[in-house]
């Protein structure tokens, strides 16, 4: 037991980890990239936010703190589109961390701008009452309309970035 313990000892003192050259200034890189891809995907994420608030008739945010599950719905689908459309410009992004945060940025506000016209022109072709649907206090199969547009938007700005 003695000659195990003592040839465990000199195995653990032996042992040393090895960390490539440069190791450290690498993961700090990653870190403040992580950070900085962060900060765009919030303040995309807020831009997108009202926008579609800015764009939809009611005050959506106001509707969603009061709990409309239609303003909930519709929030909600395109804060998710939003959130495909920056992750996948991340994704896709140069390797180059400026040109990275630029491309996510711009891809992201093309994002915006689409998903608000397009619910807007949805509005406009099919006669639904977003503004209406919104502010009822019950479900209306007609969120699930916008908010699949949303969603759909989403997936389609995505791929087109891919």
């Amino acid at each position: 037991m003695t000659s195990q313990l003592a040839a465990l000892a000199n195995f653990s003192g032996s042992a040393q980890l090895a960390l490539p050259a440069g190791f450290g200034a690498d993961l700090g890189k990653g870190i403040g990239a992580i950070a900085l891809y962060a900060i765009v995907g919030l303040v995309l994420m807020l831009i997108g936010f009202y926008a579609i608030d800015w764009t939809t008739p009611g005050k959506l945010s106001e509707l969603v703190r009061l709990g409309r599950p239609n303003a909930v719905i519709v929030t909600a689908s395109g804060m998710l589109s939003m959130a495909l459309i920056i992750v996948v410009a991340i994704f896709f992004s140069a390797s180059d961390l400026t040109a990275g945060l630029i491309t996510s940025v711009v891809y992201g506000l093309i994002g915006i701008v689409v998903q608000v016209l397009a619910v807007r022109t949805l509005e406009w072709v099919t006669k639904l009452d977003v503004g209406n649907t919104i502010e009822f206090e019950r479900f209306a199969p007609a969120s699930v309309v916008v908010a699949a547009v949303h969603i759909a938007l989403g997936l389609i700005v995505a791929v087109a970035i891919s």
